[in-house]
């Protein structure tokens, strides 16, 4: 094999490796993971159900399904692609999937939230892989929440 044959493999294997090394998530309990995403509403179950459905809209999410009966939302944000590793045939795209389940408990209605992160990597040679990688940032769920909160105060004021 010659010398100018070996460079693009070597590149694109350091690239795939690179690629490939896994980011460490925190190790976080069940319960650390519920109290993260879960909050609850001085409101009627519909109302948190509906500020939910906006809120996932307004920060760019598309609304796949919602059921208010069941209380889950499901919703996806837009793909977007890694240019880096598409200069060097590599299709790495990813984008993140959220879904909501609203309860209503006493005089309570209880939001969980879940943002998954899904990466699908293809190259040159027909190899495939997807992660699917839970977003465990506490920022991005009181984000989230305090959005909500808003939009019920808001429906609720109008009331």
């Amino acid at each position: 094999m010659r010398f100018s044959n070996i460079v693009p493999v070597i590149i694109v294997t350091f690239i795939l490796s690179s690629c490939a090394t896994k980011v460490p998530t925190p190790t976080m309990t069940p319960l650390e993971i519920q109290s993260l995403q879960s909050r609850e509403y001085d409101a009627k179950k519909d109302i948190v159900f509906g500020s939910v459905v906006s809120v996932f809209q307004d920060i760019g999410y598309a609304i796949s399904n919602a059921d208010l009966q069941t209380g889950l939302v499901f919703a996806e944000s837009s793909t977007t692609s890694d240019d880096i590793a598409t200069l060097f045939g590599i299709a790495k795209v990813s984008h993140t999937k959220a879904t909501a389940f609203v309860e209503f408990i006493g005089n309570k209605s209880k939001v969980r939230l879940n943002f998954v992160e899904v990466t699908n990597v293809s190259n040159p040679y027909g190899q495939n892989r997807k992660e699917d990688r839970p977003l465990l940032d506490a920022k991005l769920y009181q984000n989230a929440h305090e959005k909500i909160a808003n939009a019920v105060f808001v429906r609720t004021s109008s009331e």
